[in-house]
């Protein structure tokens, strides 16, 4: 009985259908450490598609380790942005659990890209890991502690679920 059960629920599990990006009206929600040189915090990310492989989102970022060097108050450690993502997992004809997505962000820091990609195991829960960069700073002076925390290469990597 205890066989008939395993492979009952080993069977159930392989037909479930993980779609990684479903299109508009898709919703995705991510959480997940942020690690970079001069601190390391967390990332929380929504996303909702807007057509077939587009999607715009909001994002925000808090430093939590941060380099003894740097004092950093509330104001810097927090980093809010909106962000467009280009969902070409389908386009390139990858497996319908993945997700490859390039994509812009504005913040309260910088303008800057990501590049990203999600992976599901199931209908609502998978991973994902994020790349993102500066393209331009909102401001090059080196004695404002945002400076080093937000102007920097950083990668993302947690949690993401469907919602």
């Amino acid at each position: 009985m205890k066989n008939l059960f395993l492979v009952i629920a080993l069977a159930s599990i392989s037909l479930v259908n993980a779609q990684a990006f479903e299109g508009k009206g898709d919703q995705k929600f991510q959480i997940g450490a942020n690690i970079q040189d001069e601190a390391t915090g967390i990332n929380v990310t929504y996303d909702y598609g807007l057509g077939e492989n587009i999607s715009v989102g909001i994002s925000s970022s808090y430093a939590l380790g941060i380099d003894d060097r740097l004092n950093a108050d509330f104001g810097d450690r927090f980093d809010i942005q909106g962000r467009f993502n280009a969902n070409l997992g389908s386009v390139l004809n990858i497996d319908e659990n993945f997700d490859f997505y390039p994509g812009l962000n504005l913040s309260l820091k910088n303008f800057g890209g990501h590049v990203g990609a999600r992976y599901f195991f199931s209908e609502g829960f998978g991973i994902y890991t994020e790349a993102t960069f500066p393209l331009a700073k909102y401001s090059n002076d080196k004695s404002d502690v945002g400076y080093y925390i937000h102007n920097q290469f950083a990668l993302n990597i947690g949690a993401v679920f469907s919602l």
